[in-house]
């Protein structure tokens, strides 16, 4: 198996789960929203592998707001390449997780539903910003792909600009996107944690 530091929480129902930290978290970081959103969900949960002053990242930045692009497909492809590996082991299927990503994980969420939206079923996003400035050359489908964008209205990294070129660029695509803004900076608000509840389990399988 593509082994990288994870955490596997085994479920009983439940869409699955794939958390993505942000800069400086670890695998442990995002387990508390399982029980928020979906207790009874298989989770998995992997580390960044691309270290930044000793902050764990999913992929590299030039600096503050700029995504070294050609890094963050690597990892993106590499990141693809460990859901599969996980399928034999775990039994859940690549393309059934539905992400949950904030921040930089969020960034490494989107970037994975461009490349390879074989690998997701949908997504909830954090605190996220565009993944690629242009659009990618391999123009996959996102039909039938929900996801939910849920951003600060005074996020500094995430701004209200990034926050609807971001939908575009999934919507280009096909994909069902919603979008939720609170008042509030570059954070997870536990405001918004009963909406995001609904959007979550609205995929669970009936």
């Amino acid at each position: 198996m593509n082994e990288r530091p994870h955490v596997w929480l085994p479920g009983t129902s439940g869409p699955p789960l794939l958390l993505l930290h942000g800069t400086g978290g670890d695998e442990h970081d995002l387990l508390v929203l399982r029980e928020h959103l979906a207790p009874n969900s298989p989770v998995l949960s992997p580390r960044g592998t691309v270290t930044e002053r000793g902050m764990a990242r999913f992929f590299r930045r030039l600096r503050e707001g700029v995504f070294d692009e050609d890094d963050l497909r690597r990892r993106a492809d590499e990141l693809a390449a460990f859901l599969t590996a996980t399928e034999q082991r775990y039994g859940v299927p690549a393309g059934s997780w539905l992400a949950v990503g904030f921040s930089n994980g969020a960034n490494m969420a989107s970037a994975l539903l461009l490349r390879h939206p074989e690998s997701l079923a949908g997504a909830v996003l954090l605190a996220a910003m565009v993944p690629f400035a242009a659009d990618e050359p391999e123009d996959h489908a996102l039909t039938g792909k929900r996801v939910l964008i849920v951003n600060g209205n005074n996020d500094p990294m995430a701004t209200p600009e990034q926050t609807m070129r971001l939908a575009e660029q999934l919507r280009r695509r096909d994909a069902d996107v919603e979008l939720l803004t609170f008042p509030g900076g570059h954070t997870i608000d536990p405001r918004q944690l009963p909406h995001i509840r609904k959007f979550v389990n609205a995929r669970a399988p009936s």
